[in-house]
């Protein structure tokens, strides 16, 4: 029973050991350490950190190579900040390097970037344990204020300007009469846009309507015109053509009466001589009917 009991005890405290190390390996990993990684240890000194916290990341060229390890203060002492970070054991750090501390993202959040020149092979190294010189990046924003407060003073005195110059066109009278006009000529258009619904209501089938019996009357006389016997109209108008002109060789050709009459100057003098003969009887008959004329109740006398 005591073999027994002293192995469960055994094996309680087996689980609780891997379980510290579980957690311990746990949270160093969440927080980007590499237990299993050698590395090495650098000192800088600050006068304000900036809210830099430890497991805050170190940086070459933008490359996580470590992280913040322990932040010291002694406020007694004018650089009160004593940061200790970590670094992988096969990054080799010049004389000249320098540990800056500079602004990560928007949210405030500070990072640690180690800044040197590329590596000459006779440049002299630091060694573990050496405290380097830092140094403060410019802030994010203050990279951004700088850059983008001139512009943002430009773009206010531009919108300033526009304000004005709407507010100018806003309390210009004449815009008020050009508004009262686009309402008046709005209305006229309603107005207009009524009547031509009327007329398209009314108007336009009665117009329709006549323009379909026209052109049922069109119908009704090309079918007329379809049933004419255009041949023998045109045989027949050839016919009286050549009969009149017939006719009219003949009247040239003193043929006939109306030939003789027409072309027969004797005859048309002789018959100008007898109508102006009647015409000189008719007027003394008018003039001296007695001379013509005689008339008695008991007989005539001759004389």
């Amino acid at each position: 029973m005591k073999k027994n009991h002293f192995t469960r005890e055994v094996k309680v405290g087996l689980m609780a050991i891997i379980a510290v190390f579980v957690l311990y390996f746990g949270l160093n990993f969440l927080k980007g350490i590499d237990i299993f990684s050698p590395v090495s240890y650098y000192y800088a000194r600050y006068e304000n950190i900036g809210g830099l916290v430890p497991s805050s990341p170190v940086f070459v060229k933008g490359f996580k190579v470590g992280q913040v390890e322990q932040v010291k203060y002694d406020f007694s002492k004018k650089e009160s900040f004593v940061v200790k970070i970590s670094v992988s054991k096969n990054i080799k750090l010049p004389k000249g390097t320098k540990i800056e501390l500079y602004d990560d993202g928007l949210m405030g959040g500070k990072a640690i970037q180690l800044v040197f020149e590329p590596i000459l092979a006779s440049q002299e190294m630091h060694q573990p344990g050496d405290t380097i010189e830092s140094k403060v990046g410019i802030g994010l924003m203050a990279q951004l204020s700088g850059d983008l407060v001139p512009k943002i003073e430009s773009i206010s005195t531009q919108a300033d300007s526009l304000i004005r110059s709407v507010r100018v066109l806003v309390e210009n009278k004449n815009l008020n009469k050009s508004i009262e006009s686009i309402q008046q000529t709005t209305a006229n258009l309603a107005v207009s846009s009524s009547q031509l619904k009327k007329i398209m209501n009314n108007d336009v089938p009665r117009i329709l309507g006549d323009v379909n019996v026209i052109t049922s009357d069109f119908k009704q006389v090309s079918g007329n015109l379809k049933k004419i016997d255009y041949v023998g109209t045109f045989a027949s108008i050839n016919h009286t053509i050549s009969n009149l002109s017939l006719i009219t060789d003949k009247i040239n050709n003193s043929e006939g009466t109306l030939g003789m009459l027409v072309n027969n100057k004797d005859l048309y003098i002789n018959l100008s001589n007898t109508a102006a003969s009647s015409d000189k009887l008719l007027i003394d008959l008018q003039k001296n009917p007695k001379r013509y004329v005689h008339f008695s109740l008991f007989g005539s006398k001759t004389k």
